[in-house]
């Protein structure tokens, strides 16, 4: 199964380590936090990643290029003739992944970064999207369970963090156990205290009909058409979530990390 990661953004909010690097590339506990997303999608058998580059993509592109060589321990024979020599790997690959890196542009919306990579998505009955800068404990096995039992064309993850990303209107009553019909939407509102878009989405290749072109916000038009529509559900989490937006957040996961009990390491 399909894992799509938004990862084009500029991420001006946390200009002090974006410069020269896009946000994924941010590192927690000297990894980047696009390695610790995947790692977590990887423990529930996800393995099959496409990648939305945009801002300084070339620097995910070198870093999956390579990823072995700084991933294993690695032996070089400088004797050998003629030069150059390859390393000879030491270890077995660490990682089932096969990762695809698409260039969605640099100034292209997250709908339409996701419509970009449409072709890759097709043939999936169902598919998993998330951004490029949120932890999470989410049990993804048990997130995407739901979002096929109530047969929604899209699923998110409804969060409780502060009151800064997409606010979701959920009744009190849900559909079935953690899990709720959205019925209503709105992008990043001045203030709110309930259950946000924590991103980690459950999501038919349909909804991709709702996207217009480069300029569509995912979060924006076609959420807001499948909630009017009736398909747009929302599992219940709980449990540790936290979106790296500002250097304060980076330094928060950054302590979680070094004190060995980092709620998103599931691996």
């Amino acid at each position: 199964m399909k894992c799509v990661i938004l990862a084009g953004g500029l991420g001006t909010r946390l200009s002090e380590e974006t410069a020269l690097k896009p946000k994924p590339m941010v590192e927690i506990g000297g990894k980047p936090i696009l390695w610790h997303i995947m790692k977590h999608y990887s423990h529930y058998g996800v393995n099959d990643f496409v990648i939305c580059l945009g801002y300084r993509g070339h620097v995910i592109k070198e870093y999956f290029a390579n990823f072995a060589l700084h991933n294993h321990d690695v032996s070089f024979d400088f004797s050998l003739d003629p030069l150059p020599c390859y390393p000879f790997y030491l270890t077995r690959s660490i990682e089932p992944w096969r990762v695809t890196l698409i260039d969605t542009g640099e100034n292209t919306q997250t709908g339409g970064r996701l419509k970009r990579v449409a072709s890759f998505l097709q043939s999936e009955p169902y598919f998993h999207l998330t951004y490029g800068d949120g932890l999470a404990d989410v049990d993804i096995r048990t997130l995407t369970e739901a979002h096929l039992r109530n047969g929604k064309l899209a699923t998110v993850t409804a969060a409780q963090p502060p009151s800064r990303w997409g606010h979701l209107e959920i009744p009190e009553v849900g559909i079935s156990q953690n899990y709720f019909e959205v019925t209503g939407f709105q992008e990043k509102p001045a203030h709110d205290d309930s259950s946000v878009n924590g991103g980690f989405f459950v999501l038919s290749p349909k909804v991709i009909d709702y996207i217009v072109g480069d300029e569509t916000v995912f979060e924006e038009y076609p959420l807001q058409k499948l909630t009017s529509l009736g398909q747009f559900g929302a599992y219940e989490h709980r449990g540790f979530w936290h979106a790296m937006d500002t250097q304060r957040d980076k330094l928060a996961l950054e302590a979680l990390w070094a004190s060995g009990k980092a709620p998103w390491k599931t691996w």
